[in-house]
This record gives C-alpha cells, sequence and structure tokens, in this order.
C-alpha cells in the first residue's frame, strides 16, 4: 500500500551527523521538504554510490528548502564507522546530513520497505513540509538511485504548489506547465503536436 497522499509515519531515532550523535524526529523538518530514503546496509557497494552523491548535491537540495535523510538498519555506531572510513576506501569520508539509525527496524516497516531478510529495500520518500508523503519509490537492491531525478521532482511539486498548474512527463526547470481542465490543456497539447 502507497503513503503518497497520506501523513508520513512519524519516528525518533539516533541519527549521525558531523562525528556526533543526535535525536531525530520527523517532527524536526516540519515546514521543510525531507527526502527520507532507506538504504539495506552500510559497508556495502551501491549505497555509498548513493549516500555521497545526495551530500554532494546539499546545497541543490537547501535551494529548494529541502533536508535530505538517510535511514538504514544499522547502529549509529556502525554509520560512524563507516563515516569515518575514507570514500577511496568505500567509506563515505564526511557527509553533510544525518544518517539515522533504525536498528529496531520500525522505521523501515512503517515505511514499507523492510524485507523478510531483516534489510530495507531502496525507498525514497519525499515529504511535503505539511508532513504528508507526496512522492515515493521503491526498488530492488542492485541499482543506485538518482539524486538529479529527485531534486526535479521537487521542483515540480514546488512548481505544481506555487502556479496550480501541473508538471507533464520529463518536465524540468524552464519548460512550460499545463492547466489542468480540458479547454486550457489544449494550449499546451497543440504546440507538442507540431
Amino acid at each position: 500500500m502507497t503513503l503518497v497522499q497520506k501523513n508520513a509515519p512519524s519516528f525518533e531515532a539516533t541519527g549521525v551527523i558531523n562525528g556526533e550523535f543526535k535525536q531525530i524526529k520527523l517532527e524536526d523538518y516540519r515546514g521543510k521538504w525531507l527526502v527520507l530514503y532507506f538504504y539495506p546496509l552500510d559497508f556495502t557497494f551501491v549505497c555509498p554510490t548513493e549516500i555521497t552523491a545526495f551530500s554532494d548535491r546539499i546545497e541543490d537540495f537547501k535551494k529548494l528548502k529541502a533536508e535530505v535523510l538517510g535511514c538504514s538498519v544499522d547502529s549509529q555506531f556502525s554509520h560512524l564507522a563507516w563515516l569515518n572510513t575514507p570514500r577511496e576506501k568505500g567509506g563515505l569520508g564526511k557527509i553533510a546530513y544525518p544518517l539515522l539509525a533504525d536498528v529496531t527496524k520500525k522505521i523501515a516497516s512503517e515505511y514499507g520497505v523492510l524485507v523478510s531478510g531483516g534489510i530495507a529495500l531502496r525507498g525514497l520518500f519525499l515529504i511535503n513540509p505539511e508532513g504528508k508523503v507526496a512522492y515515493e519509490v521503491v526498488h530492488d537492491l542492485g541499482v543506485g538511485r538518482s539524486v538529479e531525478e529527485t531534486l526535479r521532482v521537487i521542483e515540480a511539486f514546488q512548481t505544481v504548489e506555487k502556479t496550480g498548474e501541473v508538471c507533464p512527463a520529463g518536465w524540468v526547470k524552464g519548460k512550460e506547465t499545463m492547466v489542468p481542465n480540458p479547454h486550457d490543456s489544449q494550449k499546451f497539447f497543440s504546440k507538442i503536436a507540431k
């Protein structure tokens, strides 16, 4: 079952940020967009490429008034050890957002990404400033996610909210939006039919 259009399941857990342990709650992000993503395990292979890619683009998320939060079923101690491992050795080095420890697996379970083996699928949830899930994508373990697509989707949702118009397939900033009614949408369709 999808969480889209529902209140995001609340959580409180220990996160690691800047080498420190910190209690983090979903409510800490109220009023901002939140990218909450789940990854299978620390010290694996695809995961560090995603975690560092999100960190390397953190300023682009901040420009959209969005925060990023990673989560796995590992402990905060495992997260810290991975953060203290250099990137060239498969570690994370310094990253610019917290990693949550979900050792009870409650958060992964409530977001519907926990599999029977006890790890999380690659789930990504965009939670709007009101605390509702606007977007979710969940997929199998072997393929990493696109930071660029995540940024594009946040920007599209913000555009819909601001203009009341909708974003067609592949929309990016600067492209035309569409008025969502049968009459006015014809302007958009007439342009793309040529």
